[in-house]
């Protein structure tokens, strides 16, 4: 599956690094308080934390409704993050558009999910590790 794609500057990255960070910070704010509200904002984290992986290893990111092409997508950029992003997208319909509320196991799922993705994405602004010498 191709999906469409656009190019991203380190400005763009920046940017979505930025609301990653910020929608989950307010998501662990509000948890316990606001369960849909918070998982509504680790799904906004870990797509936007997405992105910045996208962005990073492949020099593009995903654009348009379908997130499934976003998940294949980082699925190239960085298989080992993947299944956090489809963690995150199975729960956002539950979360943002029907009158269900996310079980505590779906919100335990989601946090930990868009703190994975979060994490990854701050990584990809790490400078590379200097050489090891023997």
């Amino acid at each position: 599956m191709a999906g469409r794609t656009r190019s991203c500057s380190d400005a763009f990255r920046l940017g979505r690094l930025k609301k990653a960070t910020e929608f989950l910070d307010t998501a662990l704010l509000v948890a316990g308080q606001k369960p849909d509200t918070a998982t509504n904002l680790f799904v906004l984290a870990g797509i936007a934390a997405a992105d910045v992986i996208c962005c990073a290893r492949l020099g593009r990111y995903a654009v348009g409704e379908n997130h499934n092409e976003a998940a294949a997508l980082l699925k190239q950029a960085d298989p080992t993050v993947e299944k956090h992003l489809r963690t995150l997208l199975g729960v956002k319909t539950k979360a943002a558009y029907t009158h269900l509320t996310p079980t505590t196991d779906e919100r335990k799922k989601a946090k930990r999910a868009a703190e994975a993705l979060a994490e990854a994405a701050r990584r990809t602004w790490l400078p590379p590790a200097p050489p090891t010498t023997p």
